[in-house]
């Protein structure tokens, strides 16, 4: 459940953006309805967005159709995939071109799993033959990928892992020891998906012959089951594997399947007990591999270079953290030189760094007080890299080139807000998205000298909306312990600074995560505004142990996960309250996941200060969260027994004195109900009167059949009472 805008997304709810054309005229007064059932405010994206190789077209998915474009006309030059003529059951969910762009495989009803997870009926449409061949008729697949060369695609199906031959139409198995609950072969477990940030745990070699996967023995792993409720005589129960903190984890062991001989190997890389395998990932030599070893209090990382024809091992990562060591996909192979870019918060800022294939450092090749939060790729033939940064504020983001000696760096989307992009595979043209907290995103196509070719999509069906409503306005808050904290204020509509109005507060606050960006909220933008309309002031505050501002501040809540970003958000909350146009007896705040754990604390801890809080999916005691994430943060129970209690919002449910609404889904497998069960149980024992609503069959996101719509007008209503 970790969220960095480069590493895995935890308990942040990233609000959904529904793709749709929006020509309607809006009226002044917003309503969760707009919000959540006409998704009349929401920011289009563009769809099956695709380079192709040649730098001179792309493709995008439109109507069923793939359809490729003209880069520098703009212009529809052909369908190159007729959905219709597909077949009538085949919607195109997602696709993906080989190599050589001979053959795309095709994703159709897909089935969403867990939260990156998912299955789905794969074809292979050949473009030369315009043939389209089933990859496997009986069921939904797993991460069904395609070999470099075009000729075989593997995939997971119930725990085991396959390759399909697309000229000879033979499946062949790769393994056969798969077990739902004790044994997965190539297919991420639950705790690795959700903390690691990947799915697929299989990787085709370079020249096509072999595939490397990690093979997860979860047997010992302890087992969670979560009721649903669906119109039966009885309910049903799904029960998973979830090692909860000090549990065990899965034994994880690395192989390579070797496609001429049929047989697997497993690779030596050392004692795997009680330790994780992150990544996996191959050279560009097809014979190496990288194997990525880190301990369980993730505080030392190896990365292990395999040769995995004659067994050899050596260490080309060795890196130690007196906190934990962050997890990217960073690590980069050099195809003209032995080397490879890495990225590491050494310096105390996150960097990136060039190494011989030996493991020696050979230049840090940014540097600064600065963070780089996405890397983007490397240009050999020009002898640049690109990289996402927050090198001005970290507030922003902007894309820079650098030269791989370091030098001539070059912010390349000079504009303000936050700025990211996709290239092109010969680099020579990007799609740069850029958006601000009152401006939703643009995607423009741009050349090598930041020309602009195309502009894709602008969103300007919301620009006069934006021009009716409160903007958000950032402001810096200095606590009594003199820290500064990042923050950002939406006022009410017809504000007047001789009036005082109440204050709802949203928080996250979860270690490296930020809410005070200069970027579009999506739909909770709207839902504040909604609020302003009716009078409230609406404030997020970014606490120490957020991101973007380096190491040490994203780092110093270690052991102690809820103490110091409580104080910060009690020290904020004060601060607004002596504000002349801030009635201080009517403080509320409001948090999901993360920022549910958070809410309580405030509202329990600071019962002098916020009046009101609204707790969604809130973790109120990390025990009962899982092993990699809290240990990360937390080490054990065992370690670390006063960070835990003292840091449970169930430890102080006694001091309830405002009005607290607990919300949780009963099928939430990231942050159990069990937690506001346990919650409400506390509550109950202390006499405390409480509102609550619970969401069957759903899960974290709480999402599906109108809950968003419902949820958001309960919250709305919970606040129009008790704010």
């Amino acid at each position: 459940m970790i969220f960095n805008i480069r590493y895995t997304g935890l308990l942040f709810i990233f609000l959904v953006s529904v793709t749709q054309s929006q020509g309607q005229q809006i009226s002044d007064q917003i309503t969760v309805d707009k919000i959540w059932t006409q998704y009349a405010y929401t920011a289009n994206r563009v769809p099956g967005f695709n380079f192709l190789n040649n730098g001179q077209f792309y493709t995008r998915l439109e109507n069923n159709n793939i359809v490729k474009y003209n880069l520098l006309s703009g212009k529809a030059e052909e369908i190159i995939v007729k959905g219709d003529a597909l077949g009538s059951d085949i919607d195109i969910d997602s696709y993906h071109f080989s190599d050589d762009e001979s053959k795309i495989l095709i994703e159709s009803e897909k089935e969403s799993i867990y939260r990156r997870s998912s299955k789905a009926y794969v074809h292979v449409y050949d473009l030369k033959s315009e043939q389209l061949t089933s990859v496997f008729d009986d069921d939904k697949v797993m991460s069904a990928t395609l070999s470099p060369n075009a000729e075989y695609v593997a995939y997971g199906w119930e725990n085991n892992l396959y390759y399909f031959n697309l000229s000879t139409g033979e499946t062949l198995p790769i393994t056969t020891d798969g077990v739902k609950n004790e044994i997965i072969n190539g297919i991420c477990d639950w705790v690795y998906e959700e903390e690691f940030s990947f799915t697929k745990a299989f990787f085709w070699s370079p020249d096509s012959e072999k595939i490397s996967f990690i093979r997860f023995d979860e047997s010992d792993v302890p087992e969670f089951t979560m009721t649903n409720y669906k119109g039966g005589l009885y309910p049903e129960y799904e029960t998973f594997k979830y090692p909860k903190v000090g549990e065990s984890n899965a034994k994880v062991s690395v192989h390579v399947y070797n496609l001429t001989s049929d047989a697997v190997n497993k690779l030596n890389v050392g004692d795997l007990n009680d330790m994780y395998v992150p990544r996996i990932k191959w050279s560009n030599n097809p014979d190496q591999l990288a194997v990525y070893v880190m301990n369980r209090h993730q505080n030392h990382l190896k990365v292990l270079l395999n040769n995995v024809t004659d067994g050899s091992t050596r260490m080309i990562i060795d890196e130690k953290n007196q906190y934990y060591v962050d997890i990217t996909d960073d690590l980069t192979f050099l195809k003209n030189e032995d080397a490879f870019i890495w990225s590491s918060e050494k310096s105390g800022f996150n960097h990136l760094y060039k190494y011989d294939l030996k493991g020696k450092e050979l230049k840090a090749l940014t540097k600064g007080d600065f963070d780089v939060t996405s890397f983007y790729g490397v240009d050999e033939h020009a002898g640049k890299l690109f990289y996402q940064g927050a090198a001005i504020s970290p507030m922003s983001r902007e894309v820079y080139e650098v030269s791989l000696d370091g030098n001539d760096r070059r912010n390349i989307t000079p504009k303000d807000g936050t700025n990211s992009a996709s290239f092109s595979s010969d680099y020579n043209y990007f799609t740069w998205i850029n958006s601000a907290i009152n401006r939703p995103a643009s995607y423009t196509i741009m050349d090598r000298q930041l020309n602009e070719v195309r502009v894709l999509e602008n969103n300007g069906h919301l620009t006069e909306r934006m021009k009716q409503v409160s903007p958000a306005e950032f402001i810096s808050i200095e606590t009594g312990k003199g820290i500064n904290l990042n923050a950002y204020v939406i006022k009410p509509t017809d504000f007047d600074e001789s009036k005082q109005y109440p204050v709802l507060m949203y928080v996250y606050g979860g270690p490296g995560s930020q809410t005070v960006t200069d970027s579009w909220k999506g739909q909770n933008y709207w839902w504040f505004q909604l609020l302003a309309q009716q009078g409230y002031m609406v404030v997020s505050v970014d606490n120490r142990g957020t991101g973007s501002r380096g190491e040490e501040f994203k780092k110093m809540t270690y052991l102690q996960l809820g103490k110091y970003e409580t104080e910060d958000q009690i020290d904020a909350a004060k601060y607004l309250a002596n504000l002349p146009f801030v009635d201080g007896d009517r403080i509320g705040i409001f948090g999901w996941s993360y920022g549910g754990f958070m809410a309580s604390h405030c509202i329990l801890q600071g019962n002098d200060v916020f009046d009101t809080a609204i707790a969604v999916a809130p973790v109120t005691n990390w025990k009962w969260y899982d092993t990699i994430y809290t240990e990360r943060f937390m080490r054990t129970g065992q370690e670390n027994e006063d960070g835990y209690e003292l840091n449970s919002p169930i430890t102080y449910a006694d001091r309830l004195e405002g009005s607290y609404l607990l919300v949780h889904g009963n099928s939430d497998d990231n942050v159990h109900f069990q937690n506001s069960a346990e919650m409400a149980a506390a509550l109950i024992k202390a006499d405390k009167q409480f509102d609550t609503y619970f969401y069957p069959n759903r899960n974290h996101g709480i999402f599906g059949d109108n809950a968003r719509k419902h949820l958001y007008t309960k919250m709305t209503a919970f606040l129009l009472e008790n704010l």
